[in-house]
């Protein structure tokens, strides 16, 4: 006897907000920017600093992104030469609490399968 289809209780929405905070965060060294962005604004070259495995293609690739879906905001600074600023909006301040979740459930992982303690980029 085959099992009966039971309805999914959720009503969906005509569109799904999971996808559309997925698709924000799509892209491989998405959320490390956003993290790295927490503190404080940084330069390009610091955030090279910050990420040493990422390509200055990749990380200006992401920055474009993250600035077009309203994460991060861009300001040239008036020196000379001119100098450019990457920082979080506040809409990319909210997404810090997620990924802080999603960290500490990645220790826990670590933790589980290694014994190890997973310590925080510094």
């Amino acid at each position: 006897m085959a099992l009966k289809i039971r309805k999914n209780p959720v009503v969906p929405a005509p569109y799904c907000p999971v996808s559309e905070f997925m698709n924000m965060l799509s892209g491989a060294w998405t959320t490390h920017v956003l993290w790295h962005l927490q503190a404080t604004p940084r330069r390009f070259g610091e955030l090279r600093i910050d990420m040493p495995q990422i390509s200055a293609k990749t990380l200006t690739a992401r920055l474009r992104m993250l600035e077009q879906h309203g994460l991060v905001v861009r300001t040239v600074m008036p020196t000379s030469p001119p100098s450019t600023e990457y920082g979080l909006t506040d809409l990319g301040r909210e997404l810090i609490p997620v990924l802080s979740a999603i960290a500490e459930v990645g220790r826990k992982l670590k933790l589980s399968r290694t014994g190890e303690i997973c310590q925080e980029a510094a």
